[in-house]
């Protein structure tokens, strides 16, 4: 049950190319986004689509298939877990962002399927 604690899955789409960055000590991290939609029928019986936009990073191996395979509008299963963090942005302020760190990623457009990391 321990790694239940703090586990998300996500299957959705990027909503852009992959942002690859190197770290000062050599490490590849890999920044994207991905949406997911959920689609409902209000009171009144009209079909209501909902978009959540989730912001995700990926380290080492999965951020070595990232950056290789993913681009913009690419449908993806995604699992990994919750990190919050805060920065300080240009103006001095503190920033507050939650993320999900990528554990394993499984491409499922027809392009790159069968592709697991």
């Amino acid at each position: 049950m321990y790694a239940l604690k703090n586990k998300v899955q996500l299957i959705g789409n990027l909503g852009n190319t992959p942002e690859v960055r190197n770290t000062e000590t050599g490490k590849k991290l890999v920044r994207f986004s991905v949406a997911t939609n959920e689609t409902y029928k209000n009171a009144q019986g009209e079909k209501i689509t909902e978009t959540q936009w989730h912001n995700l990073i990926a380290w080492g191996k999965v951020a070595d298939i990232a950056e290789r395979f993913l681009i913009k509008g690419s449908e993806v299963a995604i699992e990994g877990k919750l990190v919050n963090r805060n920065y300080m942005d240009k103006e001095g302020n503190k920033k507050y962002i939650t993320e999900i760190q990528v554990n394993e990623l499984l491409l499922l457009s027809k392009a790159t399927t069968g592709m697991v990391a």
